[in-house]
């Protein structure tokens, strides 16, 4: 080099991050600029293109792993090497690779699994949800991962919604104070920091991303990626307000929302993500697309991509999840740029962008992965918490006519177990879960609801479990203290997951019904939202409990049916009588639920629903 290298700005962890990042911006080619523009998938991150590509960033598809059922360390390797890749090209900037640690660190075997969103939101627990993302931070920095795509702050209207269990609450309110896991994934900042700059604490934290900017929660008839039809007023008050509260915690990314505002989608909403995210609400992080999500601003998909280009990168998009087409991204934007389309000043926003976060982040100064948190992958500490978190997640729908039915006797002589959910751990944990669309049985690590129950259960206790109830346990039905009944939703994830109906899956109240009718009966469901429950499921189940989608550690609900500790849990999103009654506002006079926003019945089966 004809340059001394002391003599690199970029280089000295001393200098202010402005300095570096003016620095290594003079020192970038286009090509080396758009290069950190560019995402792309595991698949094609090969040692030379990443080199030779100067590519910025890596994640892996859900399910992406190294291979089934890699460890923390495999992923480590994986990851690291991904990274010497990028240390060898010409100016030797990091990489940052992303992961969906949406609920733990939840694509590697072994890690803790903790409720998804919707049950958190159930918990109306800030400080629960900042340790949950402390936890999650470091199982994720375990694995050589720097970035995760959480939190999602969507705040879901209609649980027809196939992404309702990633969103914490149906009201502002409610996932504003959940958004509490950006300061654990990334530390908190002190009261004196500069409000929309990005943050990281140190190497035990992890770069955060607000999602989906902005307004995917409130979709016409709850269509996923579909036009949320708004005045600007009742946008930024319904949907825009929990991310001013995540910038106000020094979040560093923010993903763009498939979805619509009044027509016009979001990867090419100039006024939204430039004037309103970036300029009013003064956000120095930098705006990541979502997976090809520039390839959805033709129809079909894909077609005319220079174009796609041109409109989402003017719009504000900084970084963009490619994740394939990289030299098809790169030639189109270097032709825009040099054509004039895409102006150079938009360019060096989005990298000075995305350098800011990579030199917070100490990318730079520790861009390897620090193999002493491999032990905390999966540990006691991190799956108590999850525990805890299930425990407190448990909403109590009903308890008998004078809420005298649970808790249950944990040493009864004989128990029922019944139903789809009550030994199947990836139903247990729902989708994003090892792979994107979640998968049945033993997935990874964890405890399901009937081994929590075997283990909760005294010794002169006989269990009995039946994954489909038969006539002649039904017959003899007298021989049973009572019956636990666990049924609910196979795992979904996104469009998969729009449901029109919300009856439960797998014949479930038919086996709750024919239980019941014969023995006394708690039913446990498991949701990413609100079901439709059916008249004579009510009016025969003796207890009802939403659990959602709890993750791995299933002796949470144990904790709490046999009365260790008490219900605690406030529903984070209306109970419907009726699909038709969709969606309910809790803000009309037309609001007439099965149970309201905030219902929940405690040991002593007292309403407590005074707040949302």
């Amino acid at each position: 080099m004809v340059d001394n290298e002391k003599s690199y700005v970029y280089k000295n962890r001393e200098a202010p991050v402005e300095a570096r990042v003016k620095d290594l911006l003079s020192r970038m080619t286009l090509a080396e600029k758009i290069g950190q523009m560019t995402l792309i998938e595991r698949s094609v991150a090969s040692e030379a293109v990443i080199r030779d590509f100067s590519i910025g960033s890596v994640l892996n598809r859900a399910g992406g792993w190294p291979f089934e059922d890699a460890k923390s360390s495999n992923w480590a390797d994986m990851i690291d090497g991904f990274q010497r890749s990028a240390l060898e090209s010409r100016l030797g900037i990091p990489i940052i690779y992303g992961i969906d640690a949406v609920h733990g660190n939840n694509d590697v075997y072994g890690a803790t699994i903790f409720p998804h969103n919707i049950g958190l939101g159930a918990t109306r627990d800030a400080d629960l949800v900042k340790r949950i993302g402390a936890a999650t931070a470091l199982e994720v920095r375990a694995c050589g991962a720097h970035w995760a795509f959480a939190p999602c702050v969507a705040v879901v209207k209609d649980p027809r919604w196939g992404r309702c269990y990633e969103s914490y609450g149906e009201v502002a309110q409610i996932v504003s104070e959940m958004t509490s896991l950006v300061s654990g994934l990334q530390g908190e900042p002190s009261k004196d920091h500069t409000n929309g700059y990005p943050f990281l604490a140190g190497r035990k934290n992890v770069v955060a991303c607000a999602k989906h900017f902005v307004g995917d929660g409130g979709t016409n008839k709850a269509i996923n990626e579909g036009n949320t039809i708004l005045r600007y007023e009742d946008l930024e008050r319904k949907h825009i307000a929990p991310y001013k509260k995540c910038i106000s915690q020094g979040v560093s990314t923010v993903m763009a929302s498939y979805s619509s505002w009044n027509g016009d989608k979001l990867h090419s909403h100039y006024f939204l993500l430039t004037e309103i995210l970036k300029q009013k609400l003064g956000f120095k992080g930098y705006i990541v697309s979502d997976w090809e999500g520039l390839d959805r601003l033709s129809d079909p998909p894909g077609s005319n991509y220079r174009n796609c280009v041109k409109i989402g990168i003017n719009a504000g998009i900084d970084m963009v999840m490619v994740p394939f087409k990289y030299e098809q991204f790169r030639n189109d934007l270097i032709d825009l740029v040099e054509s004039g389309e895409v102006l150079m000043a938009r360019v060096n926003d989005a990298v000075e962008r995305i350098l800011r976060v990579k030199f917070v982040a100490g990318l730079f100064e520790f861009p390897l992965t620090d193999r002493s948190l491999l032990p905390t992958v999966g540990c006691k500490e991190h799956r108590e918490l999850a525990r805890e978190a299930v425990r407190k997640s448990l909403v109590l729908l009903k308890n008998g006519r004078y809420g005298e039915f649970l808790p249950l006797n944990c040493n009864a002589e004989r128990i029922l177990v019944v139903g789809t959910h009550a030994d199947d751990l990836g139903y247990q944990c729902g989708g994003w879960t090892k792979t994107m669309y979640g998968q049945s049985g033993r997935i990874t690590d964890g405890t399901t609801l009937l081994d929590a129950i075997k283990a909760a259960v005294g010794d002169e206790t006989e269990v009995i479990y039946e994954k489909s109830p038969s006539e002649e346990t039904l017959a003899s039905g007298y021989r049973f203290s009572y019956a636990i009944v666990a049924v609910g939703e196979p795992p979904y994830a996104e469009t998969m997951g729009d449901n029109s109906e919300l009856i439960i899956p797998f014949n479930g109240s038919e086996i709750i019904t024919a239980v019941a009718e014969k023995i006394p009966t708690l039913v446990i469901l498991f949701s990413g939202r609100p079901m439709f429950l059916e008249p004579q499921v009510l009016e025969k189940a003796e207890a009802l409990v939403a659990a959602w989608l709890p993750g791995t550690e299933g002796q949470g609900i144990a904790d709490v049916i046999f009365g260790d500790y008490e219900f605690r849990g406030k529903l984070p999103a209306t109970w419907f009588k009726r699909v038709d009654q969709l969606p309910l506002d809790i803000e009309s006079n037309g609001y007439l639920p099965l149970f309201p926003l905030g219902f929940g019945l405690n040991g002593d089966s007292v309403e407590n629903s005074d707040t949302v």
